[in-house]
């Protein structure tokens, strides 16, 4: 939850009342399908936030790439999906989106047993820093919003790890209600990680794959993009890992997917 601000609650109040642009709905309707599955009043929700997102949040192209509309909206319908049903504010800690012409690589620091530090430049599509920034690369963030089937989003994944850390701690647990619910999220996500990690180790295939493995913080952005693009499968194979996001995220996509189609790839 944020702190009372008179003004930029008042000015939220205001952006959220303001006409939906209808280039913005054109850019949705195109690039975010997902959206199909939405009621009316979600959809409602959905655009209201995605109006405070945008409006509050730098878009900086880098790389010598100009930031279009498209761009901004596309980012901000899946990364206020995530928030939809939320009790919390707008990525408050959030202030930049970095979106790049391509993949690009960060240099990641280990530690040693010995206590020797090495660096190396790690290839990455998505980066979420705890600094109050977000790096994208553009192609693979509209690659993974055009496919709302394949599990692979990297957008989800990165503001996944923004709600991660609302708490200053990226560590795989969310904040969450109340101190039962905490119990019971370690116990499910500890035991799904740890049974993930044994898999991994032992060359098992499963359905959330090995990249959740390397941890905790990694496992809770990767399930959050199965638990939005392959919520059916996701139930079937891990059923008491989608009730804890189903509870967390206040959605239950796999029932609507058992509905009428309303998403097509």
């Amino acid at each position: 939850m944020s702190l009372f601000h008179p003004f930029r609650d008042y000015r939220r109040r205001e952006l959220a009342e303001r006409p939906f642009p209808a280039e913005w709905s054109a850019v949705i309707a195109q690039n975010v399908p997902y959206v199909r599955s939405l009621n009316p009043d979600e959809r409602a929700r959905l655009e209201e936030l995605i109006q405070i997102f945008i409006a509050e949040k730098n878009f900086e192209g880098c790389g010598g790439l100009a930031v279009t509309d498209e761009m901004r909206v596309t980012i901000a319908a899946q990364a206020c999906l995530l928030l939809l049903n939320l009790p919390i504010s707008y990525y408050d800690r959030l202030s930049s989106v970095l979106i790049y012409p391509e993949g690009f690589a960060y240099d990641r620091e280990t530690r040693g047993e010995a206590g020797l530090v090495t660096a190396e430049r790690v290839p990455v599509s998505g980066l979420s820093s705890s600094g109050g920034a977000i790096a994208l690369s553009w192609p693979d963030a509209l690659a993974g919003s055009l496919r709302p089937n394949d599990g692979a989003n990297v957008i989800l994944h990165e503001f996944a790890h923004q709600l991660d850390q609302l708490d200053n701690v990226m560590n795989g647990s969310p904040a969450l209600g109340t101190l039962a619910q905490y119990r019971e999220w370690a116990r499910v996500l500890g035991t799904e990680y740890d049974r993930l990690r044994s898999e991994t180790a032992l060359g098992i295939p499963d359905l959330i794959g090995s990249y959740a493995a390397t941890q905790p913080a990694e496992f809770f952005a990767v399930v959050t993009e199965l638990f939005f693009e392959k919520p059916v499968e996701l139930q079937h194979e891990h059923p008491a890992l989608y009730e804890e996001f189903r509870q967390y995220y206040r959605l239950d996509p796999a029932a609507r997917l058992r509905m009428p189609s309303v998403i097509s790839p």
